[in-house]
């Protein structure tokens, strides 16, 4: 993986931390709305690392194999975006 490890690896732990939460919330039998909130607020970090893992794919392993000729990165990069849908 060529993306910032830093970075992926503290926005993941803030997204563990919040499915912890999530978890407690619904120990605690918390609001409905909120819950879902928080879930809502995890997808969107973890569609950030995905997003982040994806663009320095794209810079690196795809623009490689184009420069060698090779498209199949490409659509492998794309079948993985479209699976997360």
């Amino acid at each position: 993986m060529k993306a910032d490890h830093q970075k992926v690896i503290r926005n993941l732990n803030i997204a563990k931390g919040q499915i912890d939460g999530i978890i407690k919330m619904i120990d605690d039998d918390r609001y409905c709305i909120d819950v879902n909130d928080q879930i809502n607020a995890t997808k969107a970090i973890l569609s950030k690392v995905s997003n982040m893992i994806m663009e320095e794919h794209f810079k690196t392993c795809v623009k490689e194999a184009l420069l060698q000729g090779d498209e199949t990165k490409i659509e492998e990069a794309f079948r993985s975006m479209n699976r997360a849908k």
